[in-house]
Formats: C-alpha cells, sequence, structure tokens
C-alpha cells in the first residue's frame, strides 16, 4: 500500500496547481456545459499517460531529443493563441458567466480545447511521463501499484474540480 499511497499523494502534489487545462475544467464546471466529459478526457488522458510513464516511455524519450521541443512549441503556441483570444474576449465582452446563455454550447469545440490543453502541454509530458514514470522505478514489484493511486488522483481531482 506504500506505494498506492505515494502515487496518490504524488499524483495529487503534481496536479494541484492551476493551469491553463484546470482553469478551462473550472470554468466548465461553472457553466455546467458538457462537466462529465471534460473532467473524464482530462483523467482518462492523465491516466495514459501516467501508463506510458510507468511503463518506462521516458526512456524513449531521452533517445528522441526532439520530441521535447516539438510538444513546447506546439503547446506554446496553442497558449499563446488562447490567450490572445480570452485577452480578446476580456475588452470585447462582459466576461461573465450567465446561466441563460442565448447561443447554444458546442460539444465539439468545448472537446477539442479540452483535449488541446490536455496534449498540447509539456508540462503534462514532464509531470506524467517522465517524472512519475522516473519516481516509479523506486518500486519495484509495485509499479502497478503506484500508478494506479497516481491516477486515482488524477480522477478525484478533476471530477471535484469541474463539480
Amino acid at each position: 500500500m506504500a506505494a498506492f499511497w505515494s502515487g496518490l499523494w504524488l499524483g495529487f502534489s503534481l496536479i494541484i496547481a492551476i493551469g491553463s487545462q484546470n482553469a478551462f475544467v473550472l470554468k466548465q464546471g461553472l457553466k455546467r456545459e458538457f462537466v462529465f466529459i471534460i473532467c473524464l478526457i482530462c483523467a482518462v488522458s492523465d491516466a495514459v499517460l501516467i501508463a506510458i510513464g510507468v511503463s518506462g516511455f521516458y526512456v524513449i524519450i531521452n533517445q528522441l531529443p526532439w520530441v521535447e521541443p516539438m510538444a513546447r512549441i506546439g503547446g506554446g503556441i496553442f497558449l499563446l493563441i488562447y490567450g490572445l483570444k480570452s485577452f480578446w474576449s476580456a475588452f470585447t465582452h462582459t466576461g461573465n458567466l450567465t446561466a441563460a446563455k442565448k447561443s447554444a454550447p458546442s460539444l465539439a469545440l468545448a472537446v477539442s480545447t479540452c483535449l488541446a490543453f490536455t496534449w498540447l502541454n509539456p508540462h503534462v509530458y514532464l509531470d506524467t511521463v517522465v517524472l512519475l514514470g522516473s519516481i516509479s522505478t523506486q518500486y519495484v514489484g509495485h509499479k502497478m501499484e503506484f500508478a494506479l493511486g497516481a491516477v486515482l488522483a488524477s480522477f478525484l481531482f478533476f471530477f471535484s474540480l469541474g463539480y
């Protein structure tokens, strides 16, 4: 159980910082739009990345040095565009979240934005694949329990934040 608890608490400590993905989940929760699917996408994505990291993929990243800069550049471009869009919106809209919104929300837009925040964020790869993957090597024979703890932290966090 020590590996499980270590994975759980380390998972919480890495995910709790409010970044763009967490802010998006919070925003969707406040608007009460597609909360379940958004939380599920984030948590399942984390679970996949944690599984990749714990299974040893971080070694491949060390073998392919172009992966990290490409992830950084792609993520930076996405965040720059999203930030400029938000900046423009701050000056052209009231910025309040009203329950009686006139236009219907778009599931496709919410899902694609969520996927972009999740998979284009270079920080998520450092946390889930590299850091959790590296630390899991301390738990020989108990990597699965470590990974399950980290995955549970992700599910608990995202669904708590969204709802």
